[in-house]
């Protein structure tokens, strides 16, 4: 009974002390956010058509489908083109910020906002990467994922060097970033603009940004104090929580197709692969398409292959070798679908997706290799690593979702 006390207490003070998988939940957010941006800029000449009022999918039809699935899109606030291309800018920004990991807090509700307003405004558009995608944009909200590879760690550990001589770090933007962001949501609210939508982006809104204005009020109460230790215990958890969900979303997403593919006739007779080679819209490369269709031997490999491993990847996170193989085949496979099949935003998406299992000895090795070219380029003979993710208590401001 003392050692299961003892395995529940350390297991227990793990999730709560500090917000598990820095480096994979850093790697996710600069993904996904340069996921969703180079998309927005290869769209850019075609927004009108996908999102906007030039579009089949009119924004008559838009507010009668959110009439009666009551998804949130701002995009409903108003049919002018000005509205359009003010929300379509704000989500290239906030795509650029969330990647830098600059206001991390604001850029991820932010990014959340623009991925849900422009694709909840034509549901027709996407090629199923853009499912993960939407996803991933709520999931992020609740994570810590700036504490690595972001101006907000190089922006905190400046801060505390500040205050280590002594000094105050007075941080002006976050407030007026939190004032801003708050006469929206009071402004949209009273125009009933949150109407006829489901309660809950409108009420994470209001939460989060609640959430950011008692950090702020606890910070400068009681710095260090009960309450303080309580809200960044809640940060943890809510970052360890949703890195859990992530996980088992991306698992779900694998054992759902894999098990699907195995009921599928083509897929059990080995020709499954042979037929999109041949669809004009999939063929990209015809040339590339033709060479690996007329081999049966590959076409059957490459079909059970990607059944095999989509079936048996959940299975292997128990075994991190066997794990680490399967995560190189799939995302190897995930590349080799963007070139043959022309799908390439789809595939980066699931290859980020993938990202939360790579190993955090691997990551670390690869952004400290980042840092040294980077310090290299900056001033010859001279290298840089990259800091290791600060502890609980020594950073200024979790990231609980809020909004500044």
């Amino acid at each position: 009974m003392n050692r299961l006390a003892l395995s529940v207490s350390g297991a227990i003070a793990r999730v709560t002390e500090a917000a598990l998988g820095p480096y994979q939940t850093a790697l996710i957010r600069i993904g996904f956010a340069t996921t969703w941006l180079l998309f927005l800029l290869r769209e850019f000449p075609h927004r009108a058509e996908l999102y906007g009022p030039d579009g089949p999918w009119s924004w008559d039809l838009a507010r009668q489908l959110i009439g009666t699935n009551g998804a949130f899109t701002v995009l409903m606030w108003s049919d002018s083109r000005v509205w359009f291309e003010l929300v379509y800018a704000l989500a290239v920004a906030a795509s650029v910020l969330l990647a830098l990991g600059w206001r991390t807090r604001t850029a991820s509700v932010l990014f959340m906002v623009g991925v849900l307003s422009l694709q909840n405004r034509s549901v027709f558009m996407g090629d199923g990467g853009d499912n993960v995608l939407h996803l991933m944009a709520i999931y992020l909200v609740f994570t810590r994922c700036a504490q690595v590879w972001s101006l907000d760690a190089h922006r905190a550990q400046r801060a505390e060097r500040v205050r280590a001589r002594g000094e105050r770090a007075p941080d002006r933007v976050g407030p007026a970033l939190w004032a801003v962001l708050g006469l929206v949501l009071v402004l949209a609210s009273a125009a009933g603009r949150f109407d006829g939508q489901e309660w809950v982006i409108p009420a994470l809104l209001w939460a989060v940004w609640l959430v950011q204005g008692l950090w702020w009020v606890m910070g400068r109460r009681s710095r260090g104090g009960q309450a303080r230790v309580l809200l960044d215990v809640i940060a943890n958890l809510l970052h360890n929580g949703a890195l859990v969900v992530i996980m088992a979303e991306a698992c779900l997403i694998y054992a759902t197709a894999g098990w699907y593919k195995i009921q599928g006739s083509r897929w059990q007779d080995g020709t499954a692969v042979y037929y999109p080679l041949h669809l004009d819209y999939f063929t990209p490369w015809p040339g590339l398409a033709d060479l690996m269709s007329t081999s049966g031997t590959i076409m059957l490999v490459v079909t059970y292959g990607t059944v095999i491993v989509q079936v048996a990847f959940p299975f292997t996170l128990f075994n991190r070798r066997v794990k680490n193989v399967l995560l190189a085949a799939m995302m190897t496979e995930h590349a080799v679908i963007a070139v043959v099949l022309g799908l390439p935003f789809f595939s980066l998406a699931m290859i980020v997706a993938d990202s939360v299992f790579l190993p955090t000895s691997f990551l670390r090795r690869l952004g400290n290799a980042a840092a040294r070219a980077r310090g290299r380029l900056r001033a010859p003979g001279r290298t840089a690593e990259l800091p290791a993710p600060r502890s609980p208590e020594a950073a200024e401001q979790p990231h609980v979702g809020s909004t500044a």
